[in-house]
């Protein structure tokens, strides 16, 4: 099983990455490069969870997001072609007094199969690279979406 952390900063509010995370609509491989529009797939959606199957390159899991607490975003796998156990991945919101957030993510992936045992292994050793860069992209994204429009005319 694999394990892995990161921590980052993020100009952007816990409530501004939430709905980013939470985001189910079309174009969701803007903010995410692993959840193709082919995957996308919603099962059931309430006001703090929804049950989604994602994925992309032939890779998919069906994941129940939980976000009733406004600082924490828990993605539990249900169902996956890879991933079983106690797959999954949170992403963890801490407001720092300068207006950033400390973002905290753990990624956790157990393979249901030897293709996913061996995929996870993978992903423990020089895949950790591979998800780092698709989390800076995820923060950069989720930051443009929320920059305030620049005025046309430039500053006052």
């Amino acid at each position: 099983m694999a394990t892995i952390h990161f921590t980052e900063r993020t100009l952007a509010t816990p409530k501004q990455f939430v709905a980013s995370l939470t985001d189910f609509g079309p174009g969701r491989r803007e903010l995410f490069p692993n959840s193709a529009d082919g995957y996308l797939q919603i099962h059931a959606e309430g006001a703090d969870y929804a049950e989604v199957t994602e994925g992309s390159v032939g890779i998919w899991e069906r994941l129940r997001y939980d976000w009733s607490d406004p600082n924490r975003v828990v993605m539990t796998t249900i169902d996956s072609n890879l991933w079983g156990g106690r797959s999954g991945h949170t992403y963890t919101f801490t407001p720092l007094p300068d207006g950033s957030t400390q973002l905290e993510v753990v990624v956790v992936r157990e393979g249901k199969n030897l293709k996913g045992r061996i995929t996870g292994l993978l992903v423990s050793s020089v895949g950790k690279g591979v998800l780092k860069k698709a989390l800076k992209h995820t923060i950069k994204a989720v930051e443009a979406r929320n920059q305030p429009p620049a005025s046309a005319n430039g500053p006052a």
